[in-house]
């Protein structure tokens, strides 16, 4: 496998469009031949990355759109999933694990705890008023020998 491949997806902020990024994202990495564990722990986080655009990002607020962008080089995915809603105060205060900013909603607090722990590496940016991206990696272990 030479070069990056890419692919760049839009869909409306909408929960049920959640599985349908779950489904996308996983049948782009499939081509890395991951593992279930690997390919769980991928669909995982980015469904807690595009609910979190959609419910904390947009309010619910279906005319929005999540964008994901994902790449595989090598043996690794990089994956970004942003949005442009109402961003986060405090980045610091959001990656606390149990803090939820809609209590509300009985929303349990570990998104970004769990992207972190499932992912190799993790990081979000956000702007008030500007929206969030939220960058995830992984390297893809099944492929380790092949490029070894």
């Amino acid at each position: 496998m030479k070069g990056t491949n890419e692919m760049t997806l839009s869909f409306s902020a909408r929960s049920e469009n959640e599985a349908f990024a779950r489904i996308a994202v996983a049948a782009f990495v499939s081509q890395l031949d991951p593992t279930m564990d690997e390919l769980n722990d991928l669909k995982t986080a980015v469904s807690e990355a595009v609910t979190n655009a959609i419910i904390h990002g947009y309010n619910s607020d279906d005319s929005q759109e999540v964008t994901i962008k994902a790449s595989i080089e090598g043996d690794t995915v990089s994956i970004i999933i942003s949005d442009q809603g109402s961003g986060i105060e405090d980045v610091d205060l959001a990656r606390q694990p149990l803090f939820t900013s809609k209590p509300e909603m009985e929303r349990s607090g570990m998104g970004f705890t769990i992207m972190e722990n499932f992912m190799d590496r993790f990081d979000v940016s956000s702007e008030p008023g500007s929206g969030t991206s939220v960058a995830m990696m992984k390297r893809i272990e099944s492929k380790k020998a092949l490029y070894n």
